[in-house]
C-alpha cells in the first residue's frame, strides 16, 4: 500500500536516511516501500529534545530511522526509569511506549512519546499553576 504526502512549500520530511526539502510550491508524492518516514512536524533533534519525554521521543525517533544498538537501548532504558520515578502516574503511557519498542513497532512507540510529551506538559503546567498566589495572599509553601 503507497503513501500518499502532500508537503508544503519548503517543507522537509525524512525517508530512509535521507531528508528531502521540497521547493517553493506545493508538492504530492506517493511511496511505496518499507523506508521509515517522518514529517518534518513530527522530527525531534539534539537540540529540541529539550525535556526528559522529548528525549524518550528522540531516543525512539532514532530507533525508527534505523540508528538502534546497544549504547541507544542503554540510554532509552535510563530514560524511561528515570522519567518513571519522577512521575509514577506515567506508567501506562511508558507501558505503551516500551511494548511498541519490544516489539520493534517504533512506529507506534513515536505517537505513544507524543501522548506522553503531552501528559508532562500537563504536569509542569500544574506544578507551575500550583507556584501561583493563593486565595489567602500567600505563595504556596508559606505560612497563611
Amino acid at each position: 500500500m503507497a503513501l500518499r504526502i502532500e508537503l508544503k512549500p519548503g517543507e522537509r520530511i525524512i525517508v530512509g536516511t535521507s531528508v528531502i526539502t521540497n521547493d517553493d510550491q506545493r508538492t504530492r508524492l506517493t511511496i511505496e516501500g518499507e523506508a521509515p518516514i517522518l514529517r518534518e512536524k513530527d522530527i525531534l533533534t539534539a537540540r529540541t529534545a529539550d525535556s526528559a519525554a522529548k528525549r524518550i521521543y528522540l531516543a525512539v525517533q532514532l530507533m525508527y530511522l534505523g540508528q538502534s544498538g546497544k549504547p541507544l537501548l542503554a540510554d532509552y532504558t535510563t530514560l524511561m526509569r528515570d522519567f518513571l520515578a519522577a512521575a509514577p502516574s506515567s506508567a501506562p503511557l511508558l507501558a505503551n511506549i516500551d511494548n511498541a519498542v519490544l516489539t520493534a513497532e517504533f512506529y507506534k512507540g513515536l505517537r505513544a512519546a507524543q501522548r506522553l510529551i503531552a501528559f508532562e506538559r500537563e504536569l509542569l503546567d500544574h506544578a507551575a499553576g500550583s507556584t501561583r498566589l493563593r486565595g489567602d495572599g500567600a505563595e504556596d509553601g508559606e505560612p497563611a
